[in-house]
């Protein structure tokens, strides 16, 4: 798994305008003192946390690429940055976290890797925060003949190994629901689409060339056409990219804010 800083910075304001609010808002309310972002990359969920509250809570970014972890805020020395393997759920840097958190993360990782994170965290009593992971929804105004084929072969490409093994995909958020709910957490979703137009041109197109990739892969044939027509109508062209936001509280965790 790994993503080019061009890309993330590209989508970085889409994210932001998509994230939930009220979310965000009653995860920041945990008043979490030690914050460890899982598949951080340049530190998207540390910025919009600081954007939406100021915090003087100490952070550990962990991600595969150290590249990436080198564009992240440091926060007057707030910030610690570990190069880690993900996929090695023992070694995750828990120890004294008071919550955990992700973005665009869910999405790209198996079942059995979720159940095993599921485990630690209830293990350890931690809440988590999980923003923007893809649901399977794609729509365009104007829209396509093609685009639900398009849309049928991404999924499925969605759900092939990223690194974890056989990827959730579109089901990511809503799997980490149940199994959250079975560990007795309490589980909050929210809606967090993209609605882009054609003021986000460049990141629709570089998203439109993505699409049609995937969907290459997992045997649509019909990409390069639908690619050329969707490219034409840039100009005019609005997509609507569905993401869901999740925050997961064990029953511990307001007597630990109390008590910590």
């Amino acid at each position: 798994m790994g993503f080019a800083p061009d890309w993330l910075s590209l989508r970085a304001p889409a994210d932001r305008a998509a994230r939930d609010a009220g979310l965000l808002a009653r995860a920041l309310a945990l008043g979490p003192e030690q914050i460890v972002d899982l598949g951080a990359g340049t530190g998207a969920t540390l910025r919009a946390m600081k954007a939406a509250q100021p915090l003087r809570a100490r952070w550990t970014l962990v991600d595969n690429d150290p590249a990436l972890l080198a564009l992240a805020p440091r926060l007057e020395g707030r910030v610690t940055c570990i190069q880690a393997d993900l996929t090695d759920l023992g070694a995750l840097p828990l120890h004294g976290a008071s919550l955990v958190t992700a973005s665009a993360l869910l999405d790209l990782v198996s079942d059995a890797w979720l159940g095993g994170l599921v485990a630690r965290l209830a293990e350890h009593g931690l809440p988590f925060y999980a923003a923007l992971s893809y649901d399977g929804a794609m729509s365009w105004t104007p829209p396509d003949p093609a685009d639900a084929d398009v849309t049928h072969a991404f999924n499925a490409d969605q759900r092939s190994d990223k690194g974890f093994g056989p990827a959730l995909g579109p089901d990511g958020a809503t799997r980490a629901a149940r199994l959250f709910q079975a560990a007795g957490y309490t589980v909050e979703l929210a809606q967090s689409p993209w609605v882009l137009g054609p003021q986000d041109r460049a990141l629709q197109a570089e998203l439109l060339d993505g699409i049609a990739a995937a969907a290459t892969r997992a045997g649509y044939s019909g990409s390069p056409a639908w690619l050329a027509a969707r490219h034409a109508a840039l100009g005019h062209a609005q997509a609507l990219i569905g993401h869901i936001d999740l925050l997961a509280v064990p029953p511990e965790a307001p007597e630990r804010k109390a008590h910590g």
